[in-house]
């Protein structure tokens, strides 16, 4: 009986009626009856991995035995990965090392409001050419479940919303490029960065996205409030010099190769690497963000000397973040190979990777004065 219902019901605005109410092609209904939340999203790998959770899986013996045989043949399937972004960064195999490092990395805990376990690099020295860093978001995407790219253009700086906003005339929350699904692969491209302005918005923007980077965090905007939410996106940002955005690790790239034509070598690339061949790349990435890890007491105390000394060798440019950049080294290193516990192998390892990416820096800040 129409006479029965409420008249401050039928009071909302078409346009909220429309939010409300929009037709199925337009936003499709799922309904949910019973939702278990993924480990990770990768269909290659069992649902469930770790211990607990494998407990109530159908077949928890094969969940074990996945990953036991693939453990078994992980250092060549390293080895193959490593050498296939070695090519795809044009011969650099520092960058490539650092490149595995990244892809691996994640959130693992919180600190306060310190996220531990992020590591955003920024792969600077890329040629001015949307070629080489599209095929380069293009490979990513390739290897990881959810990517996206950021062409960071003063166009898309002062005209795209980053941070989801309230709207309060049609009462919805309208999504932002940063609304991204955990553990998404962010390719920041700032090769695309041409001289002009940042209005107010462009402005909000960048600092939203030092924000993710340095917090990983998104402030959604209420207009009368920001409420933060937390995320794990792991974030790579291509460069010519320094970017202008923070990171914890800037790798400059050596290319070794100058293909005469770059699209034909990135898409050679691709085609020529099996599809059985990137499926165990697929399962190595995810596979690996999933371990536990941790160090001995032995091997806290050594480091701890080891730092000292290194101080003492050269007070003036090592740092408490270089100690804590070099342990993240450690830590994704150790994880590449299959290793939960860091060794005085893997320690020396990382810090000689770190030796040879702070030379090649200090080298093209000689070479190019203080670009870097």
């Amino acid at each position: 009986d129409s006479s029965a219902l409420d008249p401050m019901e039928c009071m909302d605005t078409a346009e909220e009626q429309r939010v409300h109410s929009p037709p199925a092609s337009l936003v499709p209904r799922i309904h949910v009856i019973l939702a278990q939340k993924l480990q990770h999203i990768n269909p290659l790998l069992p649902a469930c991995l770790n211990e607990e959770e494998s407990k109530t899986c159908e077949y928890p013996n094969l969940t074990s035995l996945f990953v036991s045989n693939f453990m078994s043949e992980l250092s060549p399937v390293r080895a193959e990965l490593l050498g296939f972004l070695t090519h795809a960064l044009l011969g650099d195999s520092l960058a490539a090392e650092y490149l595995i490092l990244h892809l691996i990395s994640t959130v693992y805990a919180r600190r306060d409001v310190l996220p531990l376990g992020k590591f955003t690099v920024n792969l600077s020295g890329c040629p001015r050419n949307s070629i080489f860093t599209e095929h380069i978001y293009r490979i990513i995407q390739q290897l990881v479940p959810a990517s996206y790219r950021l062409q960071m253009t003063i166009e898309n700086m002062n005209h795209s919303r980053f941070i989801p906003h309230k709207d309060y005339t049609a009462n919805r929350l309208v999504s932002g490029v940063l609304q991204l699904a955990s553990n998404t692969s962010l390719v920041v491209d700032e090769t695309q960065l041409e001289q002009g302005q940042l209005d107010t918005t462009g402005v909000h923007n960048v600092t939203a996205l030092g924000n993710l980077i340095t917090w990983q965090k998104v402030d959604y905007d209420f207009s009368y409030h920001q409420m933060e939410f937390p995320c794990n996106i792991n974030v790579l940002i291509t460069s010519e010099g320094r970017s202008l955005l923070p990171s914890d690790c800037q790798v400059h790239l050596q290319p070794q190769i100058i293909p005469p034509n770059m699209e034909e070598y990135m898409n050679s690339l691709l085609t020529a690497v099996l599809p059985s061949v990137l499926n165990k790349f697929r399962i190595y990435l995810s596979l690996l963000r999933l371990l536990d890890y941790s160090i001995s007491d032995e091997v806290t105390k050594a480091v701890e000397e080891d730092f000292v000394e290194m101080r003492k060798n050269d007070p003036e440019s090592i740092t408490a973040d270089d100690l804590h950049r070099t342990l993240l080294v450690a830590r994704f290193l150790s994880l590449s190979a299959g290793q939960t516990t860091l060794s005085r192998e893997r320690w020396l390892r990382a810090k000689q990777l770190e030796a040879l990416r702070k030379a090649r820096l200090q080298q093209e800040k000689c070479v190019n004065g203080n670009e870097l």
